[in-house]
């Protein structure tokens, strides 16, 4: 595996810990910046909805770049967002950093997981994907605490710091550990990039990690509340029921990234199964704590970890060029906002256990986006010829690529 893979997943640990960190300091943002804890929230909700609108443009603005050098761009822009959040003076301004820190962090996805793709075979990328993505995993796991931890012993300006730390640190090993290569490959021009969303197979496939990602968020956003009110858990525990889940998904992350290349399509549809049994246990037994824990846990296994199987599906059916992957990751996000708000709607109509439900009709969606791929799959040999490059129009009669 190239070195660069390794580097690129330093990046995202850095932006996915910036993403999680106000989750984490709710009460201390708001006294220090004289705001509601509603109104921190929405920093949160801020943030992923620049992931989701703003990233494909920034993404457009470097996509002639060297990879290495647009790498460089975003670090930029992604520090300058978070000294801007720690030196924030008012409300306003940190609203402003969070929605730059956002446009950046998802643009950084989808030119590192293009350049993944540059560096690999086609036959190990679904490997290489995994490798990277588990920055995110480990955000979830390590970041989350630790920037909880420093904010709350140094406050929360302090964690803001120390993520613009971090940042600098990934940006020299990027520096030092991704070759200087020419323009991404996998695309074209603007025109030809925009050309492969003419597929109707694209958008399929971007709407099944749409509802992949939102059955799995309908559930992770409220497992404080569910754990502690429903199955009787003390918050204490909780933090340490999440990093058993986090831990979860790294395993889970790294299994399905050895099977993510040969066996697309049926990865992600057994994960979607998997996840709605789960999903709907969850629900049914959310007042018993083990059967709960153990239902946590497989969601962990078999939810956000399908990020190596859906970047594949998705390279595969359009390019592996770096519109395609950020607007990916937008579709990803997408998920995320609509879960967490729906979520939050079902549960002010029929209690805590509706966000579970609706997790599981989320996977339900999934499934039927996945069938019409997974009953027409090519042969392994087809797979593992397809190029980066962007395809040739195919005739409705073509066979579908898992």
């Amino acid at each position: 595996m190239p070195r660069a893979v390794y580097v690129l997943a330093l990046g995202i640990f850095a932006m996915v810990t910036s993403e999680f960190v106000v989750a984490g300091l709710m009460p201390q943002m708001a006294e220090g910046l004289d705001a509601t804890i509603p109104q921190i929230g929405y920093l949160i909700t801020a943030f992923a909805v620049a992931m989701a609108a703003g990233g494909p443009f920034l993404t457009v603005a470097v996509m002639k770049l060297p990879p290495r050098t647009a790498l460089m761009v975003l670090f930029a822009v992604f520090l300058a967002g978070n000294v801007l959040a720690a030196t924030a003076t008012g409300y306003p301004v940190m609203m402003a950093a969070r929605i730059v820190t956002g446009i950046a962090s998802q643009a950084f996805f989808g030119v590192g997981i293009s350049l993944c793709a540059q560096l690999t075979r086609p036959e190990v990328r679904g490997r290489a994907i995994a490798v990277a993505m588990n920055g995110l995993m480990l955000g979830t796991l390590l970041g989350l605490p630790l920037s909880t931890l420093v904010g709350e012993r140094f406050g929360w300006r302090a964690a803001f710091w120390t993520i613009s730390a971090l940042t600098l640190v990934a940006a020299v090993a990027t520096l030092a550990g991704v070759e200087r290569l020419d323009r991404a490959q996998g695309g074209g021009g603007f025109r030809e990039e925009l050309g492969v969303f003419k597929n109707p197979r694209l958008w399929l496939a971007l709407s099944t990690s749409t509802l992949i990602i939102g059955a799995t968020f309908a559930a992770f956003s409220y497992f404080n509340p569910i754990l502690t009110e429903l199955t009787g858990f003390s918050t204490g525990t909780v933090p340490v029921l999440l990093i058993a889940y986090g831990a979860a998904t790294v395993v889970g992350n790294t299994v399905v990234g050895r099977f993510a290349d040969r066996h697309t399509v049926p990865v992600l549809a057994l994960g979607l199964v998997l996840n709605l049994l789960f999903l709907t246990g969850f629900a049914l037994f959310a007042d018993l704590p083990a059967p709960a824990v153990v239902c946590m846990m497989g969601i962990g296994l078999v939810g956000v970890t399908m990020n190596p199987a859906m970047a594949t599906r998705v390279q595969r059916t359009g390019n592996a060029g770096p519109l395609v992957n950020t607007v990916h990751s937008s579709f990803i996000t997408l998920g995320i906002i609509l879960a967490s708000s729906l979520g939050a709607v079902v549960i002010d109509a029929w209690g805590l256990r509706a966000p579970l439900w609706l997790g599981a009709a989320m996977a339900v969606l999934g499934l039927a986006t996945v069938i019409p791929d997974l009953t027409r799959r090519p042969s392994p040999a087809s797979d593992a010829s397809r190029t980066t490059k962007a395809p040739t129009p195919e005739p409705d009669s073509a066979p579908i690529r898992s």
